[in-house]
């Protein structure tokens, strides 16, 4: 991929509006090529005809094709945050992750197009930074929904693999009925983690964890199912 603009005899003239024209539908479209086809696909054409457009218009609005990807990337963070919270409603640690399967099952391709860019990061350097702050935001999340739940944070590297880990092989292999289960089997060693960290500290934290998950789940900010 190269950071010049696929262009043709369609830039600068004036397309007729269309079904995907909106710039987020375009990174929508971007997303679902590079899911289906890996990153050799992303191409003006392909996300044009994706979106049912002309791909001078995709060039138009992101100039390059390294910059929709970039782009892309940060459409997907925007998208997974507004759309999902690893705090339940309930604010009780039982309910964690309760929607990660249905979330992944929703839309794969959010997840298989953060996968392959992590991938190709490993082949190219430049994308590595864009990548890391994507990982970054997955983990701010954990560490926060830990904290409400009067995890210790030293868990949240622990945590992050491990739901990381659950996204990716449902994404690949299709059995949400296997999230569910991994899910289970971490919010009992969670449990077990809080219990063992509480009897060796005076005084109760619980009710504190529990305002603090209140919190995060009464107002308008939400947080990240998917690392």
């Amino acid at each position: 991929m190269t950071t010049e603009a696929e262009t043709d005899g369609d830039i600068g003239q004036e397309t007729r509006p269309g079904y995907g024209e909106g710039r987020g539908a375009l990174l929508e479209a971007a997303v679902r090529v590079v899911a289906r086809g890996g990153l050799r696909k992303l191409t003006y054409r392909a996300v044009a005809a994706e979106a049912g457009v002309t791909h001078g218009l995709v060039a138009h609005h992101f100039g390059s094709r390294d910059t929709l990807l970039e782009e892309a990337l940060r459409w997907c963070v925007t998208r997974s945050i507004e759309t999902s919270s690893l705090v339940p409603a309930s604010g009780r640690l039982e309910d964690f992750a309760a929607t990660l399967a249905d979330f992944i099952a929703a839309d794969p391709d959010i997840q298989a197009f953060q996968y392959e860019l992590k991938l190709e990061s490993s082949r190219r350097p430049e994308l590595r930074h864009h990548v890391d702050l994507l990982y970054d935001a997955y983990r701010d999340a954990v560490g926060e929904a830990l904290a409400c739940f009067g995890v210790s944070q030293e868990m949240t590297e622990i945590v992050f693999a491990a739901l990381d880990g659950m996204v990716f092989h449902q994404v690949t292999s299709g059995a949400p009925e296997r999230t569910e289960e991994s899910v289970d089997a971490l919010r009992r060693l969670l449990a077990a983690h809080r219990g063992q960290a509480s009897s060796r500290v005076t005084g109760g934290t619980s009710n504190e964890s529990k305002l603090s998950c209140l919190s995060l789940t009464s107002g308008d900010d939400e947080h990240v199912q998917r690392p």
